[in-house]
């Protein structure tokens, strides 16, 4: 193995190990949420979006050392500045919601209702970032099976859970009126 699979490899350790970072500042908020008068909404698919994200981790690092994937400098640096610039957005989100941010479905509108940062343009801009991350990591170094696989899996898993957090978030008037009428992902976009 070459320094490119070692460096990708230490990417997707690094990443697997900020992911067990965001579920332990997710509890921590749930928690307050909780205590705050929000409800965890019950969401049965939760488990394929975890699924999803330990797939695109194992996946990637799988194929590459397996398959013997190459390292393609162009393809490569234009997938890490793409999944860098989905980070940025992600821990843009993370700072937007502050404690009402988790990677749970809560009902938390009676706490506030946030229409700022990235909220000001689409009503899930973190679902934005995670689409990009899903994409990009794996073609960092060029495990395109895996970026395919892992973006249909979560494309379905993503749509049932969009159809769960909205049918939460657009019973609430003041969420409804304020966020209603903005695209769910890209401005300007459906």
């Amino acid at each position: 193995m070459g320094l490119s699979v070692y460096l990708y490899l230490a990417l997707l350790a690094a990443v697997g190990l900020l992911r067990l970072v965001e579920l332990r500042i997710s509890r921590q908020h749930q928690q307050r949420m909780l205590a705050g008068g929000a409800v965890r909404v019950p969401e049965p698919h939760f488990k394929w979006m975890v699924a999803v994200h330990t797939g695109v981790l194992v996946g990637a690092a799988a194929e590459v050392v397996l398959l013997k994937r190459p390292f393609l400098p162009l393809l490569g640096g234009l997938m890490l500045a793409l999944f860098l610039a989905s980070n940025l957005v992600r821990l843009w989100v993370v700072r937007t919601l502050g404690d009402l941010w988790s990677v749970q479905v809560m009902d938390s509108t009676q706490l506030g209702v946030v229409t700022t940062g990235p909220f000001r343009f689409v009503r899930h801009p973190n679902y934005t970032g995670v689409i990009l991350e899903m994409i990009s990591l794996p073609l960092i170094h060029t495990a395109w099976i895996t970026a395919v696989v892992t973006s249909l899996v979560y494309a379905a898993a993503l749509s049932m859970r969009i159809r769960a957090e909205e049918g939460v978030l657009m019973a609430n008037p003041e969420y409804r009126a304020a966020m209603g009428h903005k695209p769910r992902f890209l401005p300007g976009l459906f």
